[in-house]
């Protein structure tokens, strides 16, 4: 008696099996594609990037030569003008963070503590309102709002305050020829642009704040703003050195707020566009790139200690 050979198992069934029965080979069929994807365009890129800031350029034919030189970060980094321009993004970076944290701080509290049910709901709405819209549509609404004849000079005209307005206007450094022609324009817009990724973080710290903490506070004889103080503020830390990533590093990087609104004088954004097209030195633009990357970098090393990933 002849015996007849097992049934084949479709190839379909089989992978099937070998998915479930091995859990490793099921991870790494899963992760293969975004940590292929993670490695070949993010991190490579940014490989791509740094390797091009230690290139030359031939002055005489002006091809990028592969040849490995300091000549790019010395421009960088001892060049008056290219000195200044790191400093002004790098100011502008931390005001607009200061500003969106005095901001976004109070808003955060009435979401937090105060709101309930369908007023809260609408917070939201207001809050994630300009996220809706073009980034471009609402740079350029920035600055018809802050144009000559805009919405802010005519309420200054109505309000009488156009000698308050003449006068910040005529301050050095931050004033212009009008609010869109002025580092204080700038400024205001930036605020605008990322006030609600500060206001986000700090929500979420402020929401898991246990009332018996606040109750605790009180029972020990704590008046509201003791409590605010010592208790609250240092529980929103988190929050907010969460969302002054964003801020700073959106407002390091940026180029087209820069470009559209203020006064002239490059930041670093417009100075990688420019060099990496107009100017055609891309391995001095990659070192201009590479500036924000050591500026955040730093910066993270002291949210991590401030605890800002624990509110992300």
């Amino acid at each position: 008696m002849s015996l007849s050979p097992a049934p084949t198992r479709p190839l379909r069934r089989r992978l099937s099996d070998t998915l479930v029965l091995r859990p490793a080979v099921l991870l790494a069929v899963t992760l293969l594609p975004p940590l292929a994807w993670m490695v070949v365009v993010y991190l490579g890129s940014l490989v791509n990037l740094l390797v091009y800031s230690f290139y030359g350029l031939n002055d005489f034919t002006g091809q990028v030569e592969p040849r490995f030189t300091l000549t790019n970060f010395a421009q960088v980094f001892t060049t008056p003008s290219n000195v200044d321009i790191v400093v002004r993004t790098v100011l502008m970076a931390l005001a607009v963070t200061v500003a969106c944290a005095l901001i976004a701080f109070p808003i955060a509290f009435l979401m937090a503590f105060h709101a309930r049910g369908a007023r809260k709901a609408w917070l939201y709405v207001l809050v994630l309102l300009p996220l809706w819209s073009s980034y471009l549509v609402r740079v350029y609404a920035g600055r018809l709002v802050l144009a000559q004849d805009g919405v802010i000079s005519a309420l200054a005209d109505a309000l009488h305050l156009r000698p308050l307005l003449d006068g910040l206007l005529r301050t050095p450094v931050v004033g212009g020829p009008s609010l869109a022609s002025s580092y204080l324009g700038m400024f205001l817009v930036f605020t605008y642009i990322w006030l609600p990724y500060m206001i986000l973080p700090v929500q979420a710290a402020l929401e898991r704040i246990s009332p018996a903490v606040l109750q605790a506070s009180s029972d020990l004889g704590a008046r509201p703003a003791q409590t605010l103080r010592r208790v609250i503020l240092p529980l929103a830390v988190p929050g907010i050195a969460a969302g002054s990533i964003f801020t700073f590093s959106l407002t390091l990087g940026d180029y087209i707020i820069p470009g559209v609104v203020g006064a002239p004088g490059f930041f670093i954004g417009q100075m990688v566009y420019t060099q990496q097209g107009t100017a055609g030195n891309l391995p001095l633009a990659a070192a201009f790139s590479v500036v924000p990357i050591l500026i955040i970098t730093v910066y993270l090393l002291l949210a991590r200690r401030l605890g800002a990933f624990d509110a992300l």
